[in-house]
C-alpha cells in the first residue's frame, strides 16, 4: 500500500489499495487519520439529535426498507407539536443541533409543515438550535424557502457516485434518476447549505474501485460534511436476493471505517457521523468511528413509540436507555477514547466557513 501522508495527492487505485488493506496496514491507517482528526477538528463529538419525522415516501428505491412497494411497513407522520416538544426537549438535554430525516414526500402540504416546523424550532430556542433536513429531493424553491426559514445544513445522499451501480439500486424512471440527484446537490450547495451527503459500503455489485471513486467524488464537489455506512439488507426489498454476494458484518464493518478514515485525510476539516449503521454491525461501531476520523453522532430522539417504523435495514439499533442516560452512556464510551461531547454546541462544519468549490464541473460532465 502506498505510504499515505497529509499531502499525498491520492488516486483511485491508491485508494483501492487502502481499502483493501489489512493488519498493521489498516492500523497505520486508522492511527493516521485519528491523528489528522483531531489536529483538523479536535477530540469534541457534535451532537444530532435525530428525529425521524416520517416514514412515507414516494421513491422505490431496491435496498429500503420504507420503500413505497413495502406494504408490511406501518406508515406515519409526526404532528407539529411532537416535533416541536421533542426539539425542545433535545435542547433542553445540550443538543446543539437536530437532524429532521424523512421519507421522500414532495407536495405543498410537506412543503409547508417542514417550513412551520423550522421556523418554531428556531423561534422556541433563539436561533440557538441548528437544523440539519434530510428529505430527499425537492425543488430549487423548496430548498431555497427551507435554507431561508433557518435551516442549516442539508444531507442527500448520492448513495454511490457510479451511474452504473446507481441504476443497479432504483427503478428505472424519471423519478430515480441519477442526473436529477446530482442536480439537487448542486442546487442545495448554490443556495447555501452545509452541504451533505454520503454512500452505501458493501453493496451488491460494488468494488473497492467504485468506493474509491465515490471518495473522490465526494472530494471534488466538495461537500461540508458526510453520512455513510455499511449496506445492511432487508428482506422486503428486491436487493435482498443478492445477500449472499455481501462480505460478512465484520469485514463490511472494517470496510466502513476505512472509507471514514480516508475521508478524513482527504477533507480533513469537514463533518463526519459514525452512523447507526456502523453501530448495527458492531456495538461499540460509533467510538470505533469517531477513533478513525468521525466527529459527529446523532442519538435518535424520535418518540418512542414511532422508532420500530422507520426500519431502513434490518437488525436496526434501539437504545435500551431513556434520554437522559443515553447521553450519560455515551459521555462515558467517548471519555474512554479521549474525547468529550460538545454540549451546546451546532457544531457547523470548519470547512464550509473556510470557502468551498462547486458542483458544476461534475453536473456538466453527466
Amino acid at each position: 500500500m502506498t505510504k499515505i501522508t497529509r499531502h499525498s495527492r491520492l488516486s483511485n487505485d491508491e485508494l483501492a489499495s487502502a481499502l483493501s488493506s489489512t493488519g498493521e496496514e489498516e492500523q497505520a491507517l486508522f492511527e493516521f487519520s485519528s491523528e489528522v482528526k483531531l489536529q483538523s477538528v479536535g477530540n469534541e463529538v457534535y451532537l444530532r439529535g435525530l428525529i425521524e419525522f416520517s416514514n412515507i415516501c414516494i421513491k422505490d428505491c431496491f435496498y429500503c426498507g420504507i420503500r413505497k412497494s413495502n406494504s408490511n411497513v406501518h406508515r406515519y407522520s409526526l404532528n407539529h407539536e411532537e416535533v416541536i416538544e421533542t426539539v425542545k426537549l433535545a435542547y433542553e438535554r445540550g443538543y446543539g443541533s437536530v437532524a429532521i430525516q424523512s421519507g421522500e414526500t414532495v407536495s405543498k402540504a410537506f412543503t409547508d409543515k417542514i417550513d412551520r416546523i423550522i421556523r418554531e424550532s428556531k423561534r422556541i430556542t433563539s436561533n440557538g438550535i441548528g437544523i440539519t433536513l434530510s428529505c430527499g429531493e425537492q425543488s430549487e424553491e423548496t430548498y431555497k424557502r427551507w435554507f431561508e426559514s433557518g435551516t442549516d445544513r442539508y444531507l442527500l445522499r448520492i448513495e454511490t457516485s457510479s451511474e452504473e451501480l446507481y441504476k443497479k439500486l432504483h427503478p428505472n424512471d424519471e423519478l430515480h434518476s441519477y442526473s436529477k440527484r446530482l442536480k439537487a446537490l448542486e442546487v442545495l450547495q448554490k443556495t447555501g447549505y452545509q452541504l451533505g451527503t454520503g454512500v452505501m459500503i458493501g453493496l451488491p455489485f460494488q468494488t473497492v474501485e467504485m468506493l474509491a471513486e465515490d471518495l473522490l467524488f465526494m472530494k471534488e464537489i466538495d461537500i461540508d460534511m458526510c453520512g455513510m455506512g455499511p449496506y445492511i439488507e432487508h428482506r422486503h426489498t428486491p436487493l435482498y436476493k443478492f445477500r449472499e454476494q455481501l462480505l460478512p458484518p465484520a469485514e463490511r464493518f472494517r470496510l466502513g471505517l476505512k472509507m471514514i478514515s480516508l475521508l478524513r485525510i482527504l477533507m480533513p476539516d469537514i463533518n463526519i457521523a459514525a452512523t447507526t449503521a456502523l453501530q448495527t454491525l458492531d456495538q461499540r461501531g460509533r467510538e470505533k468511528a469517531v477513533a478513525v476520523g468521525a466527529n459527529v453522532i446523532m442519538p435518535n430522539i424520535t418518540p418512542e413509540i414511532y422508532r420500530h417504523d422507520y426500519i431502513l435495514y434490518e437488525n436496526k439499533p434501539v437504545s435500551p436507555y431513556n434520554e437522559g442516560d443515553e447521553l450519560t452512556n455515551l459521555e462515558k464510551c467517548l471519555e474512554s477514547i479521549g474525547h468529550k461531547i460538545g454540549y451546546f454546541k451546532q457544531g457547523n462544519s470548519k470547512h464550509y466557513y473556510l470557502g468551498r468549490n462547486s458542483v458544476n464541473e461534475i453536473i456538466k460532465g453527466t
